[in-house]
């Protein structure tokens, strides 16, 4: 199937028939046959001013920026870009904020108007605004391509909103309730390792291009949460869901998202019985991968609580070889690569260099301190730590002859 554009004459006076705002159900408009905004996409983000601005292009007869439909197998339609215009344009004309609140905008320095204070002329040529849409018919993978494409400018999307307004169904309408709420957030509260003091187990960055995105809430409103939850998810199945979309291809017409909210469920589960006193450096792990690798195997949480204190404490005395991120998964899988620095830090080095004497460890020459080197007395591959207790300085022959000598 070769993907088909063509651009349908819409005006606003056909765009707001039969406009209804439903909140988290959505929002349909365009005789009820336009999608405007799905139940698992994101909120209106336009402020009022936006807004504004929108409604004054079109009460001076100005150009908007062109707007892109997808049709859909039954004839209807899906906004791919455009939302946040079009709910700005049926918002005003049906004098209503989406809360029941009247808008009144001040054009062009007159007396602040709503809708109804316009006169009849000057509506109906509001309302006979062309707009100019593109309609695309295509694969789900060229409309994906597509709306690439043209999410290049205005409120930019995150990568799991150009998905969603692509892989439409009941399934998105089932994640959205329970990761993309931004109030009342089922994935957030999950993941509160105390609900008393609201701790919390999550830490999601935005994309730079976004920007700062303010609260949890605001991230997981912009789809970060879901993204994040696919991503732990599809791990744990790469073989059958090599990215994203195919697992989301793969669910689209589930009546429901059991799989994905259960194994987040399981996730949070796992790392709270795992893991029993919380420390700030918990917030922001990639839980789900470790799940993913560790879940089957059984664990003593009050002995991986011990070793954490363990490490907790000696970070505190010398923490300049340790890598304090690896520390949980070590606690997993004693793997001390995953803690261990390899080469002693420049303030580890000067240290031992005062403790020899700045001398040579070996030949006990005197020497620069640029010109020793780093040491394992027990070596680092037989689980020699980084600190400066198992640090000495060699100058470079002696470091060569001691590996020569000690070489298997």
């Amino acid at each position: 199937m070769v993907m088909e554009i063509y651009q349908p004459k819409i005006t606003i006076r056909d765009l707001v028939n039969n406009y209804h705002d439903m909140g988290q159900n959505g929002v349909k408009a365009y005789g009820g046959r336009l999608n405007v905004r799905p139940a698992y996409q994101r909120e209106f983000v336009y402020n009022p001013e936006d807004r504004d601005r929108v409604m004054l292009s079109v009460y001076n007869n100005m150009p908007l920026n062109s707007m892109y439909w997808a049709i859909n197998p039954d004839g209807s339609y899906e906004v791919i870009d455009g939302q946040q215009r079009i709910i700005s344009i049926c918002q005003f004309m049906t004098n209503d904020d989406g809360n029941g609140n009247p808008i009144a905008i001040d054009f062009n320095g007159k007396n602040t108007q709503t809708v109804e204070g316009l006169s009849s002329e000057k509506r109906d040529e509001i309302l006979n605004y062309k707009l100019q849409v593109y309609v695309c018919n295509g694969t789900e993978d060229e409309k994906l391509d597509w709306f690439h494409t043209i999410n290049i400018a205005g409120k930019q999307m995150t990568e799991q909103e150009l998905l969603n307004a692509n892989y439409t169904g009941r399934w998105l309408t089932s994640v959205k309730y329970f990761f993309s709420s931004k109030y009342g957030n089922l994935a957030i509260n999950k993941a509160y390792y105390d609900n008393d003091d609201r701790k919390t187990l999550l830490n999601l960055t935005a994309d730079k291009v976004l920007g700062d995105m303010g609260s949890l809430s605001d991230k997981a409103n912009r789809q970060l949460l879901l993204e994040l939850a696919l991503k732990w998810r599809i791990d744990a199945d790469r073989a059958a869901y090599p990215q994203i979309k195919d697992y989301m291809s793969k669910h689209r017409f589930d009546n429901g998202a059991a799989d994905l909210i259960e194994y987040y469920e399981d996730v949070i589960d796992w790392v709270k019985h795992t893991f029993t006193h919380y420390r700030s450096d918990m917030k922001g792990i990639d839980w789900g991968f470790l799940y993913n690798k560790y879940h089957h195997l059984k664990y003593d949480a009050k002995k991986i609580e011990k070793k954490l204190q363990y490490l907790y404490d000696l970070y505190d005395v010398d923490g300049d070889g340790l890598k304090k991120k690896g520390f949980y998964e070590y606690c997993l899988c004693d793997d001390k690569t995953l803690i261990w620095h390899r080469a002693f830090s420049e303030k580890q080095q000067k240290q031992a260099y005062e403790n020899q004497g700045k001398k040579c460890a070996r030949c006990h020459k005197a020497f620069a301190l640029k010109e020793l080197e780093g040491h394992h007395k027990i070596a680092f591959a037989d689980g020699g730590e980084t600190t400066i207790e198992n640090c000495i300085m060699l100058c470079k022959d002696c470091h060569t002859d001691y590996h020569a000598e000690n070489k298997e």
